[in-house]
């Protein structure tokens, strides 16, 4: 399989001068052919996205506040090239990345890669993959497993790239997410359940500025929805029981749990039990995990 063009979709929302100092060192890094970046702007208020204006090689998009996922899905719709890089709006990229990445892609067996991350403001703290560590489907990051490419249970979303045939395949992030947090762990979840094998790539590690605060209004009864609805949407009866009684724990349960049911997740787990081709059960006992 050869795969010729790239597109790279970068979501943003009120990132200031990150996003210009992601969008320059990606240029930095990127050939000019063959290549298309487009920006979307979920509904920034700071200005900062005004720059664009003389960047021409660079297509700007603007929703309003549809989410992370829905706005990567977006952006992805009105792309064409052959792998869809989704970038965050606060990266730093090493030089010669995109041929290591997109490599593992040439497999029809695999669905997406992503790189090692590290802090931008701990660069000792660096991540190669994620792992649910229990029923309350918290991810943590994984150690580096060497040099080589290596299955992990859940990419990181910061720097993901995967072949447009899956995302049409597979319709890309779940459009029934909301805000942030949790959208990763179910499309990694999801694509392995598909068939499909997910990669970290070692060799390429990339910067990422982990805030301690969000630069626009987010609550966590949206994580605790994220959670239920993958739980919903992708687990048998004992396990989803197991994930409640763990959420129950926090305040923002209620809220959590009535977007949830308020949503379509058994419609979904309807259409994705007649399409999986491996089990939850699978998914936890093949990388060891207790959920």
């Amino acid at each position: 399989m050869t795969l010729d063009t790239l597109s790279v979709v970068i979501i943003t929302r009120n990132e200031g001068t990150e996003l210009k100092a992601t969008i320059d060192d990606l240029a930095r890094t990127l050939p000019k052919r063959r290549t298309e970046v487009l920006v979307v702007d979920d509904g920034s208020t700071d200005g900062s996205t005004r720059f664009l204006k003389s960047y021409r090689w660079v297509r700007l998009l603007r929703t309003n506040g549809v989410g992370v996922a829905n706005a990567r899905n977006i952006g992805a719709a009105q792309t064409t090239g052959d792998v869809i890089l989704f970038c965050d709006a606060h990266m730093r990229v090493p030089a010669r990345w995109r041929r290591a990445m997109l490599e593992p892609l040439e497999s029809r067996r695999v669905g997406a890669v992503a790189p090692g991350v590290y802090s931008l403001t701990e660069p000792a703290r660096r991540g190669f993959g994620l792992y649910l560590s229990g029923p309350d489907l918290h991810a943590r990051w994984k150690p580096k497993p060497g040099p080589d490419p290596a299955a992990v249970p859940v990419l990181p979303g910061c720097f993901l790239a995967m072949r447009r045939d899956v995302f049409t395949a597979t319709g890309g992030f779940d459009s029934g997410m909301r805000q942030l947090g949790g959208n990763d762990n179910e499309l990694s979840l999801r694509l392995w359940l598909l068939g499909y094998e997910l990669l970290i790539v070692p060799r390429v590690e990339v910067g990422h500025l982990f805030r301690t605060t969000i630069p626009f209004d987010a609550t966590w009864a949206a994580v605790v929805h994220n959670r239920l609805r993958t739980a919903f949407v992708h687990f048998g009866r004992e396990r989803i029981e197991r994930v409640i009684r763990a959420l129950r724990e926090y305040a923002s349960f209620p809220s959590g749990l009535a977007m949830a049911v308020e949503g379509d997740p058994f419609a979904r787990r309807a259409h994705l039990l007649a399409e999986r081709r491996r089990t939850d059960d699978w998914f936890f006992e093949f990388f060891g995990m207790n959920c």
